[in-house]
């Protein structure tokens, strides 16, 4: 399946492109390698490349059809975005709104766009080049960003002025407000929220700090079912099983931590399906405690196959 529903929500997934990324003691420094060893049975191949011993990533959108309104979970890496440091990420051309098009949304069907925080592989397609200029790739639909994390990269916000430390993303998200955010802004079609921020009567965006001072997630509630997409609140499925493992990107740890436990304790005492930003194979797990971790009790219910 391409989509499933929950309650009255259809959920569809898609991929923009998948990649191989850098070795689990790189992006998970407090993760050691008996982890990965004792759990290779589940995390390879989807999750970890045993054999180059890099972890994989997929981008991908989620897109949601919820009380009449196409909404856009987050929007991937984009094309032609200058990404100097991330060779992976820099100037790509992917046939991502084909692959919107083939599940019937154009880009002048949606809505509404939920960035669930403002990194450079999560706002990417919202804005394209047309004759040279960054324009809104969603003509007719608001963009949902969290107010934090714009004050946190708006090039002279006070936050850049007072800074004694440099954002830990800051060479990854060079050009990114530029290009993906400010164009948006212009247009008038961002709404900047803060805290929380009820979309409709079964969807709901929350603050979750750590990852980004605005790291959100947006919570599903439909027909008594129970789903949250949570961005990079979780980067991979191993912090599952040891969620006090931050990823190398998380600007505030311990908040991080906090916010990763919070969400994972909800979900899996609410039976919710947890969606992940970057996650390959069922791209969403159903989660239950294991003393004082978690574990994956099941996956969602996209078929394999991308």
């Amino acid at each position: 399946m391409d989509s499933f529903s929950l309650g009255g929500v259809e959920v569809t997934r898609v991929v923009e492109f998948e990649t191989p990324t850098r070795p689990p003691a790189v992006m998970f420094t407090e993760i050691g390698p008996q982890v990965w060893h004792d759990n290779r049975s589940w995390l390879a191949p989807d999750h970890w490349d045993h054999d180059t011993g890099l972890l994989m990533t997929r981008m991908q959108t989620f897109v949601l059809r919820s009380g009449g309104a196409t909404i856009l979970v987050d929007t991937g890496v984009g094309n032609d975005k200058s990404r100097p440091s991330i060779p992976a990420f820099d100037r790509r051309g992917t046939d991502f709104l084909a692959r919107l098009a083939a599940v019937n949304v154009l880009p002048e069907d949606v809505d509404l766009v939920v960035n669930t925080h403002l990194h450079a592989d999560h706002v990417g397609w919202n804005t394209r080049l047309v004759d040279g200029n960054w324009v809104p790739t969603f003509p007719y639909a608001r963009y949902l960003m969290p107010r934090a994390d714009y004050d946190f990269w708006r090039p002279d916000s006070a936050r850049s002025a007072r800074s004694t430390r440099p954002a830990r993303t800051a060479a990854a998200n060079a050009n990114v407000f530029d290009d993906s955010v400010a164009p948006v802004v212009r247009a008038g079609q961002a709404v900047l929220w803060e805290d929380s921020y009820d979309i409709d009567g079964a969807l709901r965006l929350e603050y979750a700090p750590g990852h980004t001072p605005g790291s959100s997630v947006l919570t599903l509630r439909s027909g008594g079912e129970l789903a949250v997409f949570v961005g990079d609140v979780l980067h991979h499925p191993v912090q599952i099983i040891e969620p006090d493992a931050n990823s190398c990107f998380c600007e505030d740890p311990t908040a991080a931590r906090a916010s990763r436990r919070r969400v994972l304790d909800r979900a899996a005492d609410q039976g919710a399906l947890v969606f992940p930003a970057h996650l390959r194979g069922g791209s969403g797990a159903r989660v239950r405690r294991n003393g004082s971790s978690y574990t994956i009790q099941s996956w969602a219910p996209f078929r394999e196959r991308v």
